[in-house]
């Protein structure tokens, strides 16, 4: 069964603010996913990145997964009670409450990664079993599969919080060689 890799916006956007989508996708290996909110959001995001928009184009998530229309009162449900969203905004974690229910729902889908530095979703899909994985630990697995040095993932860390992104960066480099 592969382990699917399903990449938040805020994943997105810190690889995109210091050029490194590409190294995300060498690391993601073809096997990253996204859901069509997430895509959305992507999409919107491009106006501050646009480099995001060579996602879709190169097609290293995949195409979309689309939540259907018996399921979506599942996924709003989801996302006002789990993530806080609100009438008001419907697009308000959205992705995050598709990505969730793509991965704890969906048959060949339970076994996968979810990417996202939004500590709050990041807390409750760990709370429900999900395998998640912040911008630090996905450079950390490009560092233990030779796609970067430790210290250039660190100064990558280090140049993405510079550009005004909210993660969590490990107190040294050698941190990510774990």
């Amino acid at each position: 069964m592969t382990s699917w890799w399903f990449p938040d916006n805020t994943v997105l956007c810190n690889f995109a603010c210091v050029g490194a989508l590409g190294l995300l996708e060498r690391i993601i290996d073809g096997r990253g996913r996204w859901s069509e909110a997430v895509a959305f959001e992507a999409a919107r995001s491009a106006h501050v990145y646009p480099s995001l928009t060579s996602v879709q184009i190169d097609g290293w998530l995949g195409e979309p997964l689309e939540i259907q229309d018996d399921e979506a009162d599942v996924v709003e449900r989801v996302r006002v009670a789990a993530f806080g969203g609100s009438a008001s905004r419907p697009l308000q974690h959205l992705g995050e409450a598709q990505t969730l229910h793509i991965i704890q729902q969906w048959p060949g889908y339970q076994e996968s990664f979810w990417l996202s530095d939004d500590r709050a979703a990041c807390d409750h899909a760990r709370r429900l079993g999900i395998v998640t994985l912040e911008t630090r630990d996905v450079l950390a697995r490009g560092c233990s599969t030779g796609e970067l040095s430790h210290t250039e993932a660190y100064k990558l860390l280090q140049q993405m919080r510079d550009a005004g992104r909210h993660l969590s960066i490990p107190s040294d480099a050698s941190w990510l060689l774990r």
